[in-house]
């Protein structure tokens, strides 16, 4: 563990432990490099190299005021990727990870990156449009900005409580220690880049991005995704990628590799090896 320190000055807390193929994981908003700490021991006892990066102003890195942007996140994937050495490489990124994940490779990965998936990822476009329908409205992203300035504290506990882990379906038996890390992982990091950040998650186009990936691709997405919903992420996103698969859970929430971790991780692991 350690940090790489970008270009305009930002500290990039980062985990690599292994060896063999590097797996590069992208956290989801308001989290860390922690959330994908199943994924990583799972992964680790299979032979790969495993690492995970905070988002600039969230987790350990720095907490900035500026810079909470898909480019600058991007950018910040590369500073650690340049630092570590790290080719062949696939980048897994879950939920606003996965726009990351598509920035990155589109405009950075060029000959270090072997395969991507987006799990549960906000691509193409998050935020309804006229060219974009199938989008949540402002209003959405405007209650979250709302939520996050009165009380961030009490939202990152209602949001693990409900709709993030399916825990207020029928039947869902929550878990607390689940609960709370999600609340402990949120309230480390920065408010200034959580606000900023949700912005970034929701008004970002990443048609482009998608577009000009030209590497194998997996998308994975529960279809009953209270946060991202599937219709206008996941069935977006598999028209737009060159080398595209779609996987769909039936059921599944979006914190399936959290819920799910057994089913998430061996259709990964399928996948970096096939």
């Amino acid at each position: 563990m350690g940090y790489v320190t970008t270009s305009d000055g930002v500290d990039i807390f980062f985990k690599d432990w292994g060896t063999g193929q590097p797996i590069v994981f992208h956290h989801g908003w308001p989290l860390s490099a922690d959330d994908w700490d199943t994924q990583m021991l799972f992964f680790l006892s299979k032979g790969y190299r495993v690492v995970a990066h905070d988002r600039r102003g969230h987790g350990r890195s720095s907490q900035v005021g500026t810079g909470h942007d898909m480019d600058h996140y991007a950018a910040d994937t590369a500073a650690v990727v340049d630092h570590l050495g790290l080719t062949n490489a696939v980048h897994i990124g879950h939920s606003t990870g996965g726009g990351q994940v598509a920035r990155y490779v589109a405009r950075h990965g060029q000959g270090k990156v072997a395969k991507a998936v987006l799990i549960g990822a906000v691509p193409p476009l998050m935020l309804k449009t006229a060219a974009n329908p199938g989008g949540l409205p402002i209003e959405v992203f405007d209650g979250f900005r709302a939520a996050l300035a009165a009380n961030r504290a009490q939202f990152y506990r209602d949001v693990p409580t409900g709709p993030f882990y399916g825990y207020n379906r029928p039947g869902a038996e929550a878990q607390e220690g689940v609960i709370a890390n999600w609340w402990r992982q949120g309230m480390i990091g920065g408010a200034k880049a959580h606000y900023d950040g949700i912005k970034a998650f929701s008004e970002t186009d990443f048609t482009e991005d998608l577009k000009a990936i030209d590497v194998p691709t997996l998308v994975m997405h529960g279809d009953d995704d209270q946060i991202v919903p599937i219709g206008a992420s996941a069935h977006e996103s598999i028209k737009l990628l060159k080398h595209g698969t779609l996987k769909v859970y039936p059921g599944l929430p979006h914190g399936m590799c959290t819920t799910h971790a057994d089913i998430i991780n061996a259709d990964l692991l399928a996948f970096i090896q096939s």
